[in-house]
């Protein structure tokens, strides 16, 4: 592990594993127009790499999309099905970083690819670096929090009959924190 780009405070290098425990990844969409329902996954794992330039670092995570999760079992049960995510024939959606952008405000843009349902997108998350640490059980962690929003029907979510409630955009939030792989 190497430390400390100037530009980056406390900055490791090294490869990094989401720990499901301690992160979340979580959607908000309207419906009806009117209120916004919210709900996460339960499974998210994936690497995180940081590399001496920051900007390239990379990312995969995958999300199980059985675990969605809204409070409500009949409306779980329709979210996994065909008219949304079909979760029988895409059990999961994935994500893999194409580039890392600065931003003046000391953010990044994390650019990638999003499949979701088959379908494979380019999307610009917001990120923000919450930091690195020592893990009080021994061991390095990192934070960061990324943001986006897809319309659902670019990846073939109609929502079936039910599409006519749902707002056509998703905002994803994800709040990630990360376990060192590397030597301490």
């Amino acid at each position: 592990m190497t430390s400390t780009p100037a530009k980056i405070p406390g900055y490791l290098t090294g490869t990094w594993t989401i720990d499901p425990v301690h992160s979340e990844a979580t959607f908000t969409v309207r419906h009806l127009g009117v209120t916004k329902v919210h709900g996460r996954f339960d499974d998210v794992a994936g690497t995180i790499t940081t590399t001496a330039d920051p900007l390239d670092s990379t990312v995969e995570a995958t999300i199980v999309t059985t675990s969605v999760n809204t409070r409500n079992e009949v409306r779980d049960d329709h979210v996994r099905g065909e008219d949304f995510l079909d979760v029988e024939n895409h059990p999961a959606m994935t994500f893999r970083s194409t580039g890392i952008r600065a931003l003046d405000d000391g953010s990044f843009a994390l650019d990638g690819e999003l499949n979701l349902r088959g379908v494979a997108r380019p999307v610009t998350l917001a990120m923000e670096l919450g930091g690195f640490g020592d893990h009080p059980m021994g061991g390095k962690v990192a934070g960061f929090e990324a943001t986006t929003e897809i319309n659902r029907s670019d990846f073939g979510v109609t929502g079936g009959i039910a599409g006519a409630a749902v707002g056509e955009k998703i905002k994803i939030t994800l709040d990630i924190e990360a376990v060192s792989q590397d030597a301490a």
